[in-house]
Order: C-alpha cells, then sequence, then structure tokens
C-alpha cells in the first residue's frame, strides 16, 4: 500500500520471496534437494523419484513403511497364480500313466520358491527378506499415469511413479524370475524323467507356461490395483467353482472314495487351503476371538457336495422323471 513504511515494506519482501506457485496434480511433488537442520529445501513440482511418493503437503517423501499383512496376503496371491498354472498344465499334459507329473510338480515349487525369495532378496532394502514400500491409500494410488495435469490444458506434467511402491513392480520382477529358472531347470528334467510321454507331449506343460507368463504381466499391469482389492473373493469363487467341476466330473460321491484314491484327497485338501488363505485375507485376522471361527467353514461346500451329490446325480433324476410318467 501507498501508506506502508519503508521498514515494513522490507520486512514483507521476503514472505513474497518465498513462496512458491502451488504444486498441481494428485501425484506430483517437490523433492528435497538439501536438508540444513529444521529447514528444507525443495526442487521444482514433478515425479518422485522411485522409492518415494508425495506426502499431504506435496513433498516427496521417502517409502520407510513395510507391508502390512494384507499386503504380504495379496503378494502370496500373486505368486501362487504361476504356481497353480504350471501344476495345472503339468497334470494336464502328463498323462495318467507318466510317472513324471510328481517329479515336474515339485521342480515347479523349488522354481516358484526360489524366484520369491530371490526377488525379496533383490528389494530394497538389499540382501534382506524385508521389504521398504510406501502404504496404498486408495485405488488411484495404482494408476499414477491417469493423474497427470495438464495446467494449461496443452502441456502435461508427467508425474507418474509407483505410488505403491513396490507392491507394483515387485510382481513383474517375480514372474521374471520365475521364467528363467523354468526355462533353467525344467527343460533338463522332462528330458529326462519324461518318458512316458511323446516326444511332441513332453514339453506341453513348458509351452503353456510361455503363453501364461505373459498373460499374467498383461494382468497385472492393467489390474493390478483390482486385483489388490478384489483377490480374497476371487479365490473363494475360483476355489468353490473349481472343486465343484472337479468332483462331478471325477464322480466323486461317498467319503470311501476321498480316502481310497489319494490323488482325489490331495487335490480336496489343496481346494481346502485356498478356500481358508480366501477367509483370511478377508477378515485379515484382525479379531482372532471371531475370525477364527470362520476357518470351520472351509470344509462345508465339499461335505455339503459329497452328502447331496446322490441326489443329484443326472441318471436317477431322469430314472424318477420316467417312472412319473
Amino acid at each position: 500500500t501507498f501508506g506502508a513504511s519503508p521498514g515494513n515494506a522490507a520486512r514483507a519482501l521476503p514472505a513474497a520471496v518465498d513462496i512458491q506457485p502451488a504444486c498441481l496434480g494428485l501425484y506430483c511433488g517437490r523433492t528435497v534437494l538439501s536438508v540444513n537442520g529444521s529447514v528444507e529445501t525443495y526442487g521444482d513440482c514433478g515425479v518422485c523419484p522411485r522409492g518415494q511418493r508425495t506426502d499431504d503437503n506435496k513433498i516427496c517423501r521417502e517409502c520407510v513403511g513395510s507391508p502390512d499383512r494384507y499386503d504380504w496376503l495379496y503378494l502370496g496371491f500373486m505368486a501362487m497364480l504361476p504356481l497353480v498354472l504350471h501344476w495345472f498344465f503339468i497334470e494336464w499334459y502328463s498323462g495318467k500313466k507318466s510317472s513324471s507329473a510328481l517329479l515336474q510338480h515339485l521342480t515347479a515349487l523349488l522354481e516358484c520358491s526360489a524366484a520369491a525369495v530371490v526377488t525379496l532378496l533383490l528389494s530394497e532394502p538389499l540382501g534382506s527378506l524385508h521389504v521398504r514400500s510406501c502404504r496404498v491409500k486408495k485405488l488411484s494410488d495404482w494408476y499414477t499415469m491417469l493423474y497427470n495435469p495438464s495446467p494449461d490444458y496443452i502441456t502435461t506434467v508427467h508425474c507418474t511413479h509407483e505410488a505403491v511402491y513396490p507392491l507394483y513392480t515387485i510382481v513383474f520382477i517375480y514372474y521374471a524370475f520365475c521364467l528363467v529358472l523354468m526355462m533353467l531347470l525344467r527343460p533338463l528334467l522332462v528330458k529326462k524323467i519324461a518318458c512316458g510321454l511323446g516326444r511332441s507331449d513332453r514339453f506341453k506343460s513348458i509351452y503353456a507356461a510361455l503363453y501364461f507368463f505373459p498373460i499374467l504381466t498383461v494382468l497385472q499391469a492393467v489390474g493390478g490395483g483390482l486385483l489388490y482389492y478384489a483377490f480374497p473373493y476371487i479365490i473363494l469363487v475360483l476355489s468353490l467353482v473349481t472343486l465343484a467341476v472337479y468332483m462331478s466330473a471325477s464322480e466323486v460321491e461317498f467319503f470311501k472314495d476321498l480316502l481310497v484314491k489319494k490323488k482325489r484327497l490331495v487335490v480336496l485338501f489343496s481346494h481346502w487351503l485356498l478356500h481358508a488363505y480366501g477367509i483370511i485375507s478377508i477378515s485379515k485376522l484382525d479379531k482372532l476371538e471371531q475370525d477364527l471361527p470362520l476357518l470351520a467353514l472351509v470344509p462345508a461346500p465339499a461335505l455339503f457336495y459329497l452328502m447331496t451329490a446322490k441326489y443329484t446325480e443326472p441318471s436317477r433324476i431322469l430314472s424318477e422323471a420316467g417312472n412319473g410318467h
């Protein structure tokens, strides 16, 4: 103002100089250039470096937390996907008379386990199974590329970074190691022990993996955030549907049939483990006294099927319908 004294104007000048333009965009932030005591110097508004994400003041802060229980369950689900697919295609192409299926199953388990350990050791901090991560706050954290601002509607400020570090990229690294280890170990094993299969059939489970690994990669790239929130329900639905299909295809009717054929018993327990994993993922076991009793529901669908299968057999329904006429 015209009435302000020179001394007052001089005192007001530094405050005006310290004002910085607003940092636009949901995930744009200013990196910390230097720290002098309690005073921090910030850079221009832009993308945060890897391993950092913006705080409430639009400042890029390093991820110093660790994955919570739900994050680990999500990573476990993504780690199980290639293993389950390996087992499915090994069983599908091994044939009933082949004795190599068990060794191939164990080799697939070894490959995925080794890939998981190596991936964790290469994550920050290096050489440790501990993982440094940022906390997931909302679904948009997985898709920062969709929130790059355009202040003048012409120039786009690119602020895409991994706000959910490292939950997004660690899955890609794990899949890469799974693929490399499979290509190193599985062909030699199959060539040595898969003598019960034809020359063209013994490598079909490996060829199948060369198809489903790119599919899993695209699935994580496009739907990683959706899978993060939906995977417990996906596990429950798939475990129930696949168990019902397997039992109906195998004509499992009585408990005695399960006890005689050990392979069917292994399949049943595997589905129960998946069902329990889904229940634990939904409840997160935050309140043990309330959540643990839910695990008693794990065998309920299989028991219900075994007790009611004889009443829904198609041949019996058709015969009773014929007698009614």
